[in-house]
This record gives structure tokens, C-alpha cells and sequence, in this order.
């Protein structure tokens, strides 16, 4: 048995992917330390890991205080990250032994982290994969819509933070790339090779392990019997940028009083209340199931999270990607690439054009032959248990 160091203070696209890794980790008989916030205290302890918890509202504070506009802004905000995690992680465990640790790709200063405590480490990659010259090639290319004085600033800034980090911590960070994507030994990517943009450029220390869908720890208030047979339309922005009164409104219009039933999720920040008048055939709640949902679901109208999509196509369930921030366009993208939906901008959209559009996927098969072959695909890729087979296969290689 081996003692597992697990940073994570992301969010739920981050946290979720790792539950099956850490259940399947402690089935097999590791024991987890598992760093994150307090929101995700309760989730990550019911797979059986040690919870430790960083404090979320200063690490969130540091983080924006880099900045919100420009990708060079957030990755000094990681920077800034680093005198909230990494003081906090050596004080709770100081005495204790690691054999390994694995790290968000994101967030936690993971790469810094391993290097202090001199761990093998593994790096756990929620988003699409990215090498360092794709890094470098995006980074470049969105600088070049930042005004000069703006990147010379934010530039400067990067420069004292990182040496300020090697001045702390004896650590030295020699990109970017480093900061934003904590490269390790392996990533494990919770998406197929297939899925994931350019994914021949990837060589083999990417575990590319398809999506990770673990068995529901926390009990669901949900009634199935509303939507059994029926195959719903199901619409939810997920659970960060989902406060879209006017878009729920829209959805009404383009589906009320029709044949189809509709699951909608509102996300707890909205109040029911102010929707007003809901539809005899909507079905509009605070919180639903996902992954119980789609089970039943004929069409996904989504934001295009990447939890959120590969649930979707893992279950055969064509979408209507509407993204709304961070790497959603990309995946959007992808999702019509490979023909298992359609992309929409929210701004403009109107209800006849979201009912045309849902029209098209449903009723034209080359949408479900795609999607069947999508889905199989990902049924296929191992997901959790491939994680673990992956883990156990480098720990052999270390020495573990």
C-alpha cells in the first residue's frame, strides 16, 4: 500500500473526473490524502480518502487578483496562488510520508509542490491536453490582441512572481507552460486520444483514458417515474456560468406547449420564482442527476463543459453546444467535427432558431450514427479503472 498526496482546489469540472480515480485507488488499496476546498469536503470523503482543506476564498482572491482578461493575467494569478497552497500543504502534513503525488493540471501549485517535496507525480488533466509548443503557439497568438503596455506590465509581473517563488521555495519555473498546465512524469487526460484536438501530437506519457464517470456517492432527490418513457430534452449552463434568466425564458418559448418533454436545470443561484409562468411540459429544477438524466435523454442543449459533454456522449446523447466561457468554444467545435451536434452562439439566438436547430439534430440520422460511434468509443477507453491500470503501471516504473 502506497500513501497518495492528492491537490485539487478546482472546481466541479476539476473535482468530479478524480472520484472514481481515488474510489478505484482505495479499492486497490492506497490510502489518499486529498487537498481541496471546503464545498467538496463531503464528496471527496465519501470515497474513503483523508480530506485536508485549503482555504477557497483566499485562494480564489489571489487568483483573480492576477487579473480576469488575458490568459498572461491568469497565469499570474496561479502564481499568486502559491503563498495560500503551498504554506498550508507542508504545515498539515508535515511528518508525514508520500510515495507519489498526483496534481490538477490547473490548480494547487502541483508542479511546485512535487518538486518540494521531491515526489514522483502524476498530473491530472480535466481539460484538453496541452504540449508545450501548442501552449506557446496559443499564448503567443492571444498576446498579440493585448496592447504592448499591457503585456509589458503583466510580463514584469511574471518575471517577480517566479523569481519570488525561487527565492521561497528553491524552485525554478522556466515558462508558463509550467505554471498552467504543472507538466509531470504522465498526464493522465480524462478524454480519448480521438477527442482531444491534435491528438497524434501527444507522445506516450499522455494516458489519454477516456471519460471518468464514477458511481453516484451522494444521495439524489430526483423523480425518475416524470420522465420515464418519455425521452426528454434536457438543458442545463452548468454550475459556474448558469445565472441566464433570459435564456431560460427563450428555451420556453421554443419549447413550451410542444410534444416534448423538457428536463431543465437552473443551477441554485436562480430562483424558480423568476421565471415566471412555466410550461405544462418543462420539468425546471434547481439540481438534477446529470449523469441519471442523460441515461434518458434524446437531446442535450448545453454550455459545452467538458464534465458536461463527455457525460453526453459517453450515454449517446446528441447536443446543442451553446458555450459560454474558457475552453467551451473549443469543445463546441470539436463536437461538431466529429458530427454528434451542432454549435450555437448565444448572442441573438432566438427561440425559432434554437427549435430549428433542435429539429435538425433530432431528426436527421447522421446525428445518432455519430454519436453511437462517439459513445461506444468512450464506453470503451477504460475511463477510472484505466486510470488506476495506468498509475499502478508507474509506480512499477518508479519503484513504488
Amino acid at each position: 500500500m502506497a500513501r497518495v498526496l492528492f491537490i485539487n482546489a478546482g472546481s466541479e469540472g476539476h473535482i468530479n473526473p478524480t472520484i472514481g480515480v481515488v474510489q478505484e485507488l482505495i479499492s486497490r488499496g492506497e490510502e489518499v490524502v486529498y487537498f481541496t476546498i471546503e464545498a467538496f469536503r463531503e464528496r471527496i470523503e465519501k470515497t474513503g480518502a483523508t480530506v485536508r482543506i485549503l482555504d477557497g476564498q483566499k485562494f480564489l482572491k489571489a487568483f483573480i487578483s492576477g487579473g480576469r482578461n488575458y490568459l498572461l493575467e491568469r497565469i499570474n494569478g496561479l502564481l499568486l496562488t502559491a503563498d495560500i497552497v503551498i504554506p498550508s500543504v507542508l504545515e498539515q502534513i508535515e511528518g508525514e510520508h508520500f510515495d507519489y503525488i498526483i496534481h490538477d493540471s490547473m490548480f494547487g501549485c502541483g508542479r511546485i509542490l512535487a518538486h518540494i517535496l521531491k515526489l514522483p507525480a502524476i498530473n491530472s488533466c480535466t481539460s484538453f491536453a496541452q504540449t508545450k509548443e501548442s501552449f506557446d503557439n496559443m499564448l503567443e497568438q492571444l498576446s498579440k490582441n493585448i496592447p504592448a503596455e499591457v503585456v509589458k506590465e503583466t510580463n514584469e509581473e511574471y518575471q517577480s512572481l517566479t523569481a519570488m517563488v525561487n527565492e521561497k521555495y528553491n524552485i525554478e519555473i522556466h515558462s508558463p507552460y509550467e505554471v498552467f498546465c504543472n507538466p509531470a512524469s504522465i498526464t493522465i487526460v480524462y478524454t480519448t486520444r480521438e477527442f482531444q484536438p491534435f491528438g497524434e501530437a501527444f507522445d506516450q506519457t499522455y494516458k489519454f483514458i477516456g471519460p471518468s464517470i464514477p458511481t453516484r456517492l451522494i444521495q439524489e432527490n430526483f423523480e425518475h417515474t416524470s420522465i420515464k418513457g418519455k425521452r426528454p430534452i434536457y438543458i442545463s449552463l452548468g454550475t459556474v456560468f448558469n445565472q441566464a434568466i433570459d435564456f431560460y425564458k427563450l428555451c420556453f418559448k421554443a419549447f413550451g406547449n410542444t410534444d416534448h418533454t423538457v428536463v431543465m436545470s437552473i443551477g441554485e443561484k436562480t430562483q424558480i420564482s423568476d421565471l415566471g409562468e412555466i410550461p405544462i411540459n418543462f420539468i425546471v429544477k434547481n439540481y438534477v442527476p446529470q449523469t441519471e438524466i442523460l441515461k434518458y435523454t434524446k437531446l442535450f442543449i448545453t454550455h459545452g463543459g467538458m464534465n458536461s459533454s463527455h457525460e453526453a456522449l459517453y450515454y449517446g446523447v446528441p447536443l446543442i453546444v451553446i458555450p459560454q466561457s474558457a475552453d467551451q468554444p473549443i469543445i463546441a467545435e470539436q463536437v461538431a467535427n466529429i458530427g454528434a451536434g451542432i454549435k450555437l452562439q448565444m448572442q441573438g439566438l432566438t427561440a425559432n432558431q434554437l427549435r430549428e436547430a433542435a429539429d435538425h439534430v433530432l431528426n436527421h440520422p447522421s446525428f445518432q450514427k455519430a454519436i453511437s460511434n462517439i459513445s461506444k468509443a468512450f464506453q470503451k477507453s477504460g475511463g477510472y479503472q484505466q486510470a488506476i491500470d495506468e498509475i499502478f503501471e508507474f509506480k512499477s516504473k518508479n519503484g513504488i
